[in-house]
């Protein structure tokens, strides 16, 4: 309760600061399956000499590694299979002390490497080496790891990395809230990632922690609806700028329910754009005050932070999505035993409960942001969800909910039911991952470091030209 509290105190901090920013003036955009996504910054540029792209390490990775703007500040596996192609598994990204399903895994040549970094190609997984807390109410009774690298002191955990990019909105950092602050978190990411052999300096901290803290990302454009802060709608980045937040801000008896306002003047949507702005309109709305059985909750009981869909409080959820019943043959299984209760929990990743030592955190997971999804397939924290569909049928589908197709509400949607009501703010994505694209303007300054080749622009924008695709 104290270091939440002490969370909190330091986010506040960070919102008041926040307050005092300059207008966000650099621009990126990068084409997705849905349309279009883009970034501001409220620094006023986003310079590749920031140590966010710059090599820290001795395995020639930096931040942007795994945290790539193009696919929504974090890595696809469209994205890595890119790479890999490209470099034959020798890019940055590929390093078997965390990408590689076993640090011991053969890497000798390109069709070993494949199989080495499956996990990351196929659902963007990078693996974290965690121990259970010395004062844990439980014990590892048993280890099922296909790959035979897992202990009781080191378990493999496989976790999709998250954003760099919204996180005022975030009341938790990480998955299992084990940081309590961005500094510590770049530090140990610079330590176990890119394998640093000292911590960074209070420079490159602050530097990399100042460029994180203005970024803010959302889909600009739908390939349906148009510019999605167009005719009285919010959509896109900007409007995220100056959008109150503070821990809390929406829990509680007072909480309002409402938590998406961004595209309620699309409801009565006139003309060729029509079909697809009122789908939106509607989805958001569903997601707002739709109820879903048996627990009458919604979307926006979870997700409430205003506009920006995270939990507010940092509350962490169990979805039951690391139970062992819905383990896949690639992913280890731990069984553990709580020593107060005497149960058993067989889980593919204990979750905040390395962090609490707690059987009863065993399996929750921080509520991620809901802006920019178009950009970052696949969902969960395991990655198990491919689609924007498959997050519907997990969560919301009508076996746990009573919430059938004919039901719903955006009949004209290309998608049944709640999936339009991520439309407000990812979009009509239809699961597709393909090769993102973006334009530079004449006269760009080509700036290369020992993870990629960045392009920076006369409008403050910069690109990795290894992304390109035409």
């Amino acid at each position: 309760m104290f270091l939440r509290l002490v969370l909190a105190v330091l986010l506040l901090v960070a919102a008041v600061a926040h307050a005092h920013h300059a207008a966000p003036q650099a621009v990126l955009r990068d084409a997705n399956a849905s349309g279009v996504i883009a970034t501001v910054s409220t620094g006023g540029v986003i310079d590749p000499a920031n140590p966010f792209f710059q090599s820290v390490g001795r395995n020639g990775r930096a931040c942007v590694s795994c945290h790539d703007p193009a696919e929504g500040w974090t890595i696809t596996p469209a994205g890595a299979r890119a790479r890999f192609e490209t470099s034959e598994g020798l890019d940055p990204l590929f390093r078997t002390n965390d990408g590689s399903v076993s640090p011991r895994a053969d890497v000798s040549t390109v069709e070993a490497r494949r199989s080495a970094y499956r996990l990351l190609l196929e659902r963007g997984l990078i693996r974290v080496g965690l121990s259970v807390p010395a004062d844990a109410e439980f014990s590892v009774d048993a280890i099922d790891d296909p790959y035979g690298y897992a202990t009781a002191s080191e378990l493999s955990i496989f976790r999709r990395p998250l954003p760099t990019t919204n996180l005022r909105f975030g009341a938790s950092i990480m998955w299992d809230g084990r940081e309590l602050a961005l500094d510590a978190q770049a530090d140990g990411a610079a330590r176990d990632h890119a394998l640093s052999a000292r911590p960074l300096t209070a420079d490159e901290r602050a530097r990399i922690v100042s460029l994180e803290s203005g970024l803010y990302t959302a889909q600009i454009s739908d390939n349906s609806a148009g510019a999605l802060d167009a005719d009285g709608a919010r959509g896109g980045p900007r409007s995220l700028t100056d959008q109150p937040f503070h821990p809390g801000i929406n829990a509680g008896a007072s909480a309002d329910r409402a938590v998406f306002s961004l595209f309620t003047p699309w409801a009565n949507a006139r003309g060729r754009l029509a079909p697809g702005r009122q789908a939106i309109a509607r989805g958001e709305a569903i997601f707002n005050h739709r109820a879903f059985r048996p627990r009458g909750v919604s979307c926006s009981s979870c997700h409430d932070a205003p506009n920006a869909g995270s939990n507010s409080s940092g509350v962490f959820v169990s979805l039951g999505l690391s139970d062992a019943g819905l383990r896949t043959p690639d992913m280890p299984v731990y069984t553990l035993r709580c020593a107060k209760a005497g149960g058993v929990l067989r889980t593919t990743d204990p979750g905040r409960a390395l962090v609490t030592g707690r059987c009863e955190d065993v399996g929750k997971f921080k509520v991620p942001t809901l802006r920019a999804l178009a950009a970052r397939v696949p969902y969960f924290h395991n990655g198990s969800a491919a689609t924007l569909e498959d997050v519907e049928n997990r969560r919301i589908g009508s076996r746990r909910t009573g919430f059938l197709p004919q039901q719903s509400a955006c009949t004209t949607s290309p998608w049944s039911t709640v999936t339009a009501c991520f439309g407000s703010m990812v979009l009509r994505h239809t699961g597709q991952t393909g090769s993102s694209s973006r334009r530079t303007d004449a006269g760009a300054v080509r700036v290369t470091t020992s993870a990629s080749s960045w392009v920076l622009t006369r409008a403050n924008v910069w690109v990795n030209s290894a992304h390109r695709r035409h």
